[in-house]
C-alpha cells in the first residue's frame, strides 16, 4: 500500500493532522548548558525533580553546577518513585505548592519527567488528581490552561516523555496503571544528553529501550488520522493516528533500535550504541506524541498492575514492579501477530526496519516476522519468556483484560476495533514465544 492510498481522503473524514513539535536539544554535554537554558526561559527558582538514584550521579552534580554558574536556584525534590503511584504523585504535587518556584526542571527517567508534570498541573491548577485522569478511569477535565516552564533532561533512553504531554502512573486501589494527557503538560524544552546512559545497568537499557521500540512500532502502525470523522472545532484528539510526520520519526527510531538495542544492552563497551538509542527515544517520543500507541500499551497497564512482586535486572534497588518498558514488550509480538491482516504491508515494512529477513516474504508475513524478530531480540537481551516468565498463567487473562479494557484511549488507536475477546486471545498468545 502506498502513502498515498493508506492516507487517501474520504468524504466526511479528517483531512488535518497537526505536528505539536517541542523544542529539543541534543548532544553529549547539553546538561552543562542548563542554567543558561533556564535563564532564557526566565526562570529564577526551581524546583529540581529526580529521584534518589539519579541524585547520586554525576548528572546531577554537572546539572547543579550549570544551575550554580547560571544564578538559578534550585530547590530538589529527590523523593519521585520509579513507576509512580497516584500517592507519590500528589506528595510531589504538594511539595511544588508549597514552594514559590517559577518552573520546573527534571531530571531522570520518565517516571520522574512525568512527575515534574504533574506536580506542575497541580500546582497550578490544583484539583483532585483523578478530575484530570483519562476517561473511564478519571473524568477527563480538560487542563485549564497553560503550566510553568519545564525543562525536561531524561536519563534513559526509554519513555521519550520529555517530548510528550502525556504522564502515567499506577492507581493502586484499582491495580491499574492510567494517566493524564494534555499539550499543555509538554516540556518546553527537552534536554538530551546521552552521556547520562554510559553508566545504567543493562537491564534498564533493555527494558527502557524496548518502550522505545514498541513506542516506534505502535505509532507506525496505529489507525491513520484520516480514519477519524472530521473533529468539531478544539476537539481534536492529542492521539491523532499515524501521519505522515510520526512516520518520519517512528521508522527512523524501528531502524536505530534494530540496529543498537542488542548491542546496548549485551556490550558494556557499547557507549555508541547507547547514544544512538537515546536519539531513537527522542524520535519515537515526537512520532507517538502525535500519533499515540495501541494495544501493547494498552495492554500492559494491567501486566504491570496487577504484579508487585517481580524483581527485573537492573531494577534490584526499587521495589518489586514490572518496568514499563517490560511490561509493554512482553505483549507486542503476540499483538502484532495478531493485527497482522491490518495493513500487512506496514506491518513488513516495520520488520524489515527492525533487521528481519524479509527478502523472501510477502506482505501477508509481515505481522509473524515482526513479532519473530522482537521475540528474538527480547530472548537475547535477556528478558522474560512472555507472560508466563513475570508469573501470570491463563487463570489471570480474565483480571488482564478488565485492566486493559479500561485503556480506551490507547484502544482507539488500534488499527481494528479491539474486544474483551481479542484482548483475551492476545494475552493468551503472550504467555510464552520459545
Amino acid at each position: 500500500m502506498t502513502e498515498q492510498q493508506r492516507y487517501s481522503l474520504r468524504p466526511g473524514g479528517e483531512t488535518i493532522f497537526t505536528v505539536p513539535g517541542s523544542s529539543v536539544k541534543f548532544g553529549p554535554g547539553a546538561l552543562r548548558e542548563v542554567g543558561e537554558d533556564a535563564r532564557a526561559l526566565d526562570l529564577k527558582r526551581v524546583g529540581l525533580f529526580t529521584d534518589k538514584h539519579v541524585a547520586e550521579t554525576t548528572c546531577f552534580v554537572i546539572l547543579i553546577g550549570a544551575l550554580k554558574d547560571a544564578g538559578v536556584e534550585a530547590v530538589v525534590y529527590d523523593g519521585v518513585r520509579v513507576e509512580p503511584t497516584d500517592q507519590s504523585f500528589q506528595d510531589a504535587a504538594a511539595f511544588a505548592s508549597e514552594e514559590d518556584i517559577s518552573g520546573f526542571i527534571s531530571l531522570g527517567g520518565g517516571s520522574v519527567i512525568d512527575t515534574a508534570k504533574v506536580a506542575n498541573l497541580l500546582s497550578c491548577y490544583p484539583d483532585d488528581l483523578m478530575t484530570y485522569v483519562n476517561a473511564p478511569i478519571g473524568q477527563a477535565k480538560a487542563v485549564p490552561g497553560h503550566l510553568k516552564p519545564h525543562i525536561a533532561c531524561p536519563t534513559t533512553s526509554g519513555t521519550g516523555s520529555e517530548t510528550t504531554g502525556v504522564a502515567v502512573f499506577d492507581l493502586v486501589a484499582s491495580q491499574v496503571k492510567t494517566g493524564i494527557s494534555s499539550h499543555f503538560m509538554r516540556p518546553a524544552l527537552a534536554v538530551v544528553d546521552p552521556l547520562t546512559t554510559d553508566t545504567l545497568p543493562s537491564g534498564v537499557i533493555a527494558a527502557t529501550g524496548f518502550d522505545v521500540l514498541t513506542h516506534a512500532l505502535e505509532s507506525f502502525t496505529a489507525r491513520p488520522y484520516t480514519s477519524r470523522d472530521f473533529p468539531a472545532p478544539g476537539t481534536r484528539p492529542p492521539y491523532q493516528g499515524a501521519n505522515p510526520f510520526s512516520d518520519l520519526g517512528a521508522l527512523a527510531a524501528i531502524r536505530l533500535g534494530g540496529q543498537h538495542l542488542v548491542r546496548a544492552v549485551t556490550d558494556p563497551d557499547a557507549q555508541g550504541s547507547r547514544h544512538h538509542l537515546m536519539f531513537a527515544a527522542t524520535l519515537a517520543g515526537q512520532a507517538f506524541g502525535n500519533a499515540g500507541v495501541h494495544i501493547p500499551h494498552a495492554m500492559s497497564y494491567s501486566v504491570a498492575g496487577l504484579n508487585h512482586t517481580n524483581v527485573s535486572a537492573g531494577y534490584e534497588r526499587e521495589m518489586p514492579q514490572v518496568p514499563h518498558g517490560v511490561s509493554v514488550v512482553i505483549n507486542a509480538p503476540s499483538a502484532f501477530r495478531y493485527i497482522a491482516d491490518d495493513n500487512p504491508d506496514r506491518l513488513l515494512e516495520a520488520a524489515r526496519a527492525l533487521g528481519a529477513d524479509v527478502s523472501d516474504a510477502t506482505a501477508a508475513e509481515g505481522g509473524e516476522l515482526l513479532g519473530a524478530r522482537l521475540a528474538e531480540m527480547m530472548k537475547m537481551t535477556g528478558l522474560p519468556n512472555g507472560l508466563t516468565g513475570l508469573k501470570y498463567s491463563d487463570a489471570d487473562i480474565p483480571a488482564l483484560v478488565e485492566g486493559a479494557m479500561a485503556q480506551q484511549r490507547l484502544l482507539a488507536q488500534s488499527p481494528r476495533t479491539i474486544t474483551a475477546a481479542n484482548l483475551a486471545e492476545i494475552y493468551k498468545g503472550a504467555m510464552h514465544y520459545w
